[in-house]
């Protein structure tokens, strides 16, 4: 095993323990004394491989989070790809689809969600990175898909509402999964989630005015 490997090594466990006790307890509340225990290294490791705290928490995002913001919206891509013909029922479903069902594991998602929520509530200059590199990128792209459908005269600052009214409900299903557990019953298996999947594309199309056009598909 080379130097370089060693080194690469130790870096990733770096990055994966530091998004660990970064999602856990935000950025203020963990050292890098407590970093380097839980990756099993010296300071020196962190300060070679990103300098301060602060570059640590930016890198988490940009190689930990960002990458699975990128393999949610593949799945996406490839969901909507496989429907019969292109319409709003099909992209709202793909959508639905690559959170609820999608390529990430209940930790990856638990990590995923308290890392964006803590950002939410208190942005710093990672949040600026996520808007630019994840979220206006995939708004950008539903508002070409979905702004095919509707009448030429829509609002396009509605719209824009419209699909983030859809991303809060899918987000909503997708990260506050125990509540709705116990306070619908139910456990979250494939049944409950092709349920929910429906069930957030009727509801969407319903807010769209579209249940009419797609009852008649």
């Amino acid at each position: 095993m080379t130097q370089k490997s060693k080194d690469d090594i130790t870096r990733e466990r770096i990055l994966d323990e530091a998004e660990t006790l970064f999602a856990r307890k935000g950025f203020d509340a963990v050292s890098i004394r407590e970093i380097t225990r839980a990756a099993d290294c010296n300071l020196a490791a962190v300060n070679y491989h990103f300098k301060h705290k602060q570059n640590l928490y930016l890198q988490v995002f940009r190689e930990r989070w960002l990458p699975r913001a990128g393999r949610v919206r593949d799945f996406f891509k490839t969901a909507l790809a496989a429907q019969e013909s292109p319409s709003p029922d099909a992209v709202v479903q793909a959508l639905a689809q690559a959170f609820i069902a999608g390529p990430l594991s209940d930790e990856e998602r638990r990590r995923h969600h308290q890392l964006i929520t803590r950002e939410l509530c208190q942005p710093t200059e990672a949040f600026d990175i996520l808007v630019e590199e994840a979220m206006r990128p995939m708004v950008k792209e539903l508002l070409g898909q979905m702004g095919a459908f509707m009448p030429q005269e829509t609002d396009r600052d509605k719209l824009k509402l419209h699909i983030l009214n859809i991303f809060g409900m899918i987000l909503y299903f997708n990260f506050a999964r125990e509540a709705v557990s116990r306070l619908t019953g139910q456990k979250y298996d494939a049944e409950f989630k092709d349920r929910l999947i429906r069930q957030i594309t009727d509801f969407s199309l319903h807010g769209l005015n579209l249940e009419k056009e797609e009852a008649g598909r």
